[in-house]
This record gives C-alpha cells, sequence and structure tokens, in this order.
C-alpha cells in the first residue's frame, strides 16, 4: 500500500480527538468522582493467540490485561510474553464508552503498539538472531446491542497501520459477534460463549473467518478456564493457518471498593 493514502490515519485521528474532547468535558462535569476502576486478567496458556485470532505465537504464553480508568474513559494495557520470558507484543489501549446506557451501546479507542519479533541481524560480517520491535498505530469502533442482561451481539471494527516499512502496512479488522454471558451449569457454575464471524484485510490480502470463545467459571471464585477455536473459511492470506486453538488457565482481578463508588 503505497504511504500517500492518509485516509486510515484521518480515522485514527478523529477517534482519538473525539476521545479527547470527551476527555475534556468529562473532567469538569465529573470532577469530584475520581475514584478509579482497577481490574485485569492474567492469562496463562499453551498457546498464545493474537487479538487477530488466526495468527499465534505457537507456543505457551502469559499475558496481562490491565484496566484502570473512570466510568467512561480507560487506560488498559496489554502485555505479552513467551513463557520463557521474551516480549511479545505491548499494546497499549486509551477507550473511551461514548453510549453506555439503555440497549444500545457504543465505544471507541486507539492505542499504540510494539510487536517484538527475532529475526537475523547482521553486524561487523556475523549473523545473529535479535529481537526487533516494530511499532504499529490502530484504533477500534465497538457498537453492541444488549438483547437481555445476559446476551448481547455487536459489530467491531478495527484498522492498524505500521509506523515504518513492513511486509503488510495496512490491516483491517471487522467481526460479527455474540455474547451469552451466563450458562448455568449448576447454581455456581456457568459458561461465557463468545462466537463471531470475521473479515481480514492485510494490504491486498484477504480472508474469512470462524472463532469462538468457551470461558467455563465459578461465581465469586477469580480461577477460570477457556479455550478459543479459529477455523479458516477462505483465506488468501499466506501466514493464514486453517485451525488454531488454544486452553488458558485465567486469573481476574478489580478493585471492587472503586467500582461500588463509580455505580
Amino acid at each position: 500500500m503505497k504511504p500517500s493514502n492518509t485516509a486510515p490515519f484521518r480515522v485514527i485521528l478523529l477517534i482519538v480527538f473525539s476521545i479527547s474532547s470527551h476527555i475534556a468535558y468529562s473532567q469538569k462535569t465529573d470532577s469530584t468522582k475520581s475514584i478509579a476502576n482497577l481490574g485485569g486478567v492474567v492469562t496463562l496458556t499453551n498457546n498464545g493467540i493474537s487479538l487477530l485470532p488466526t495468527f499465534t505465537l505457537g507456543k505457551p504464553a502469559i499475558m496481562f490485561d490491565l484496566s484502570v480508568g473512570k466510568k467512561k474513559l480507560s487506560f488498559e494495557p496489554m502485555l505479552r510474553f513467551a513463557l520463557e520470558g521474551k516480549p511479545w507484543a505491548f499494546i497499549f489501549w486509551w477507550r473511551y464508552k461514548f453510549i453506555n446506557k439503555g440497549k444500545f451501546r457504543l465505544s471507541a479507542g486507539a492505542h499504540p503498539a510494539i510487536v517484538f519479533r527475532t529475526m537475523p541481524v547482521t553486524t561487523n560480517g556475523l549473523t545473529n538472531d535479535a529481537i526487533v520491535a516494530q511499532r504499529f498505530l490502530a484504533a477500534e469502533v465497538v457498537p453492541n446491542y444488549i438483547i437481555t442482561k445476559d446476551i448481547s451481539v455487536g459489530f467491531y471494527y478495527l484498522h492498524g497501520q505500521a509506523l515504518q516499512k513492513e511486509e503488510i502496512q495496512s490491516t483491517d479488522f471487522i467481526t460479527f459477534n455474540s455474547n451469552f454471558s451466563n450458562i448455568k451449569l449448576s447454581k455456581q457454575v456457568y459458561i461465557k460463549f463468545n462466537p463471531q464471524v470475521y473479515y481480514l484485510k492485510m494490504d491486498d490480502l484477504e480472508g474469512f473467518y470462524a472463532t469462538s470463545t468457551l470461558t467455563l467459571a465459578k461465581r465469586n471464585f477469580p480461577l477460570s478456564l477457556q479455550s478459543i477455536m479459529n477455523q479458516t473459511i477462505k483465506s488468501d492470506i499466506p501466514a493464514n493457518k486453517e485451525f488454531v486453538w488454544n486452553v488458558s488457565l485465567v486469573y481476574s482481578f478489580s478493585n471492587e471498593y472503586a467500582k461500588k463508588q463509580l455505580k
């Protein structure tokens, strides 16, 4: 893709500007509500799966997803490492909930990201493997419709752009998804099920996929089991894998006091 195509950057800048405007307004109207909502998830998995589920680390990983913010604005860093300690990806989300009441919800976000790859690097005639950092910028739009308190459907759009010359410069990721958050197995044990279909475009390459996330959890207990499965429907993306899956142990935590203060 030619660098002269600036339309994606205009979209990203528009989202960032909109979020900044709402932040400024919120600081004026909600200055008395300064208690932060703090929480996060630590995931230990046999196979690290990317935000774009067709791509994986291909080996065990540990992932830290953190969130701190107020009612509408949050900062949500995502830190991914291979289990032996090598960094995989650092993503620094800023997200804003434009509509957070009623049946229809709308949020948007933007982030810089650093993806780490092990590549051969030649120095003084000697070639050795080295960890190389590659920088990206992305923005998302996330509308959702709440059918019941346990069922919702939604749409997700993400555009990513490389900040230096890469094999892939531009990425578009579009999903249609649903969320079943409380499928009871017993009084205390339940399942969460999140199926989706999505379209992925990377420069001039594209693919169609189906994926699902299944989580087995117990009420008021921080540990849960989760599995992601991704199936290719049709794709001409070279790095694509026909079928991807993992199983993960998930630990969730939150600042319950802050949550109560913000209700």
